[in-house]
């Protein structure tokens, strides 16, 4: 979703939070309302992002919170062209998140996304993220840049989410809220925020509970969230932030076949009864910033550590695993990360025009002490039994950068380059029988450099043009198995991209804001599923693909009291060369034209807000999918086309120093069966996953200030 740009009181309520952050413009009832949101993922440097020749929206935190469980950044995200964010269902595999169709295959958690909170990457070297630690209680704001000027994130990055927490504020504030809703549904939160004796404070901690719309898909997740601020001087700050997440033995009903999602899609497949298909996650991690001014220049420093416990049981059956080179039905880590990261911003005068130049270094490491064991013990199935595997998993990445933007009169041109190193490197400890040794290492470097140009055709219409090259390394995960007996696949490539994007922001008046965004992307040497046999699943290195598309946002205030947002993306993805996947019998060749799986063609999401009192809002939302290939081939039945309204109502009443809200919701008002999202190439052909039919959901929060 674009920025907010209506002027209506509606809007004053969703952005009031922000206005230090936006550089505003004012209605005719006084209220301050946004037009133009300062932002940092673009161009690292702060500005405005109407002035940027990239596709970046942002969604505030009235936007992230107001009538929401604040459990899922899918909550927010559904409103952003080009982002397809699913809620699985599914809490054991995360959130499914791609932009432009990146990342659309993984099978669990984000890849070929960056994610990024409060500077510290909640995604490790290899690519892979995990979206359930943004805390959104706490959420301030989430910039979401997608198109060329991504790649100067490096690895991964064919779009980038950043989320950035609350401030504290000079007035201490203790704030509580509860929701409850459909399938056993609650969310519990705290949080407090305020100064002490020249140190700011954010604290929250929070509980949500759900039974699962499907069967065996209940979880539980804890979450708590800590932020230290304080100014050494005049000219820096300081800042400390701590993250925790756990979630254990959240269950995992897998997906579905065509025919048992349409006889019973709240159902699940009897390997995940059997078996007790569950996952279990502890999340800890810290990290520092320090930024000191030197008169117009900035100097960013931060450094973060951290550790992440999994242990997950699988449905994998016991005759697979009879092969003496698997590696069993229970993965097991413990993951060790850290790294750091420095800029120096320089702003100058330069040929009668204003020079800001980015110096960077990156550097980030992750290690992982990996276990396999069976999933059976004699005939009693889902309970750890026999060591598998046993190795050590290392991924380390530096990537120095520069980027640079002149702008003078109507005209801004940046330029950017980015060198990345990755280095994998696996020492393997389980060497028996013929099980031998798969030690090995991989190295991956690339320079991804970018350009963008801005012409400002009025001062309220800006057309820009951009281009860069991108890549992907194969994550870990990824790069496990091989086609052959053989063990780890060092031999994939990365990916390679070039991305090319022409767009036009426009300020329509003083109450609506219009953003096209039209791209190609070219890739080679595209990641795509080999093999998938006895719950082993290797990858392999196909020819070229090549995605076309268009983004459209349209928000407005028709009146004072009435406002909407519409968001549109039309992608065509497709394979734009032949390749053949599997061996022997299972031999199959893809032809050129094929579209690219797990990705929409089109996308809408439109809402239309009405302000009934100066207390009381409601909206009703609608949201449109066509249909998903769920393999490479498109001969499995895609998961059909869907479209679904939901409602919402928000109020709030203020006295003394308290403020009461609450909220009310009803998602999928009209009870529509949908498949809400698919598991790209899955092993036994379940790669269906529905989405609920309607449900409800209730919330209630009290803040009081001192």
């Amino acid at each position: 979703m674009p920025p907010r740009f209506a002027r209506t009181p509606l809007y004053a309520a969703l952005t009031t939070a922000f206005a230090a952050a936006y550089t505003p413009t004012f209605a005719a009832d006084g209220t301050t309302l946004t037009l133009n949101p300062v932002v940092v993922t673009g161009s690292r440097a702060e500005a405005a992002s109407f002035d940027l020749p990239a596709a970046i929206d942002v969604l505030n935190r009235e936007e992230i919170t107001s009538g929401q469980p604040r459990v899922n950044a899918s909550e927010a995200l559904v409103a952003v062209p080009g982002v397809v964010a699913n809620n699985r269902q599914n809490y054991a595999q995360d959130l499914q998140i791609s932009t432009r169709g990146f990342g659309a295959r993984s099978a669990f958690g984000v890849r070929g996304v960056k994610l990024i909170a409060d500077g510290i990457p909640a995604s490790m070297p290899d690519g892979q993220g995990q979206a359930a630690t943004f805390n959104l209680d706490v959420a301030e704001r989430m910039e979401v840049l997608r198109g060329p000027f991504s790649a100067i994130y490096g690895n991964h990055s064919g779009g980038v989410i950043q989320l950035f927490t609350i401030e504290p504020r000079e007035q201490a504030s203790l704030e509580a809220g509860f929701a409850a809703g459909s399938y056993g549904t609650t969310k519990a939160d705290i949080t407090a925020q305020g100064k002490l004796d020249g140190l700011g404070y954010v604290l929250n901690t929070s509980r949500f509970s759900t039974d699962g719309y499907r069967d065996h898909s209940a979880a539980t997740r804890e979450q708590a969230f800590a932020k230290i601020t304080g100014k050494p001087d005049e000219d820096s700050k300081l800042t400390f932030t701590i993250n925790g997440l756990w979630q254990h033995n959240t269950q995992d009903p897998l997906g579905l076949s065509w025919a048992a999602y349409k006889s019973n899609p709240r159902g699940v497949d009897s390997a995940a009864n059997d078996f007790n298909t569950r996952k279990s996650i502890d999340h800890l991690q810290g990290g520092v910033a320090y930024e000191r001014r030197f008169g117009r220049d900035l100097m960013q420093l931060s450094a973060y550590s951290g550790q992440r416990s999994v242990i997950q049981y699988q449905a994998i059956p016991i005759s697979a695993q009879a092969n003496p080179r698997h590696s069993g039905g229970i993965i097991d880590f413990d993951r060790n990360f850290y790294g750091f990261g420095a800029r120096y911003i320089a702003v100058r005068e330069a040929a009668g025009g204003k020079l800001t130049t980015t110096f960077g270094i990156d550097y980030d490491n992750s290690t992982d002490q990996r276990n396999g064991y069976e999933n059976f013990v004699g005939t009693t199935l889902g309970v750890k039994g026999k060591l598998r595997r046993k190795e050590t998993d290392s991924v380390e990445s530096l990537d120095p950068y520069v980027q640079t933007e002149w702008t003078r009169g109507d005209w801004a041109v940046t330029v950017g380059l980015r060198h990345s190193q990755v280095k994998f490197k696996v020492d393997d400890k389980y060497i028996v029988g013929v099980n031998g040794n798969d030690s090995g290492s991989r190295d991956y470097d690339k320079t991804t450099p970018i350009l963008g140009v801005v012409y400002k055709l009025s001062p309220a219409v800006n057309l820009y043009a951009s281009a860069a090259k991108g890549f992907e390394t194969p994550t870990l995960n990824e790069m496990f198995y091989s086609g052959s007996a053989a063990g780890f696949n060092f031999g994939l490539n990365a990916s390679r991209s070039q991305h090319y994007e022409i767009g036009a922001k426009a300020l329509i008046g003083d109450s609506s804001r219009l953003n096209v965004a039209v791209f190609q992307i070219n890739t080679e040497d595209e990641l795509v599923v080999d093999t998938a046999t006895g719950g082993r699943t290797s990858y392999k290195n196909a020819g070229k693909t090549q995605r076309q598309g268009v983004e459209v946002s349209f928000d407005t205030a028709w009146r004072r009291d009435l406002t909407s947002r519409l968001a549109l993306s039309h992608l065509r993805a497709i394979y734009d060369e032949s390749f053949t996947t599997g061996t022997g019998a299972s031999l199959k060749t893809i032809a050129d034209g094929k579209s690219i799986p797990g990705i929409p063609r089109s996308t809408v999401f439109g809402d239309l807000a009405w302000k009934i009192t100066p207390a009381i809002t409601t909206a009703i939302e609608g949201v449109y999918r066509s249909k998903v290939y769920v393999e490479d081939s498109n001969t499995a039945t895609p998961a059909p086309s869907y479209a679904i309204a939901n409602i919402r109502i928000t109020a709030e009443q203020r006295l003394g120093h308290w403020r009461f809200s609450e909220f009310a919701r009803l998602d999928n008002l009209f009870d529509r069966n949908y498949v809400g999202s698919v598991v790209v190439g899955d092993t036994n052909s379940r790669y269906y996953e529905s989405a609920p039919s309607r449900n409800g959901l209730v919330g209630v929060n009290a803040r009081y200030t001192w």
